[in-house]
């Protein structure tokens, strides 16, 4: 069965109000949304994995040839709104399922209870055959 990676970024949807600023009980209603989400994702065999991410201050970029000391640099970044705050991977039977899991994802609860229509990404996770696939040149 095909992965598909469900990627959260730092884009608000329709609020803009970034968490640090919401009611301790609005966060925990957010995450209390996740939770139960992915218990039932579990629970169908469905969600491979998935995490929130500490903020893009705290990322590192690390670039190495192989064969000196890597070199490690606090950016460039990509804008703020492109940074990866989160994601999960899930295993489904169909692009149209991965979809279905997204726009619940997307439907988070944000302050006051509003679902924050939050854009994800959707991305397959390559396979085999798509490697190949490109090897012959397809």
């Amino acid at each position: 069965m095909p992965r598909y990676l469900l990627i959260v970024d730092y884009q608000p949807g329709v609020i803009d109000t970034p968490m640090e600023k919401w009611q301790p009980d609005e966060i925990k209603a957010h995450m209390d949304y996740y939770d139960a989400l992915n218990a039932e994702l579990t629970a169908s065999g469905e969600l491979v994995g998935g995490e929130a991410l500490t903020g893009p201050e705290y990322a590192k970029v690390v670039t190495a040839d192989g064969r000196t000391a890597p070199v490690v640099t606090d950016g460039p970044y990509a804008e703020f709104k492109e940074m990866l705050a989160g994601f999960q991977t899930v295993v489904v039977d169909s692009e149209a399922r991965a979809l279905e899991i997204a726009a619940r994802v997307s439907a988070v609860p944000g302050p006051g209870g509003v679902p924050l229509q939050q854009p994800i990404t959707v991305r397959r996770v390559m396979d085999a055959g798509d490697f190949d696939r490109l090897m012959a040149g397809e």
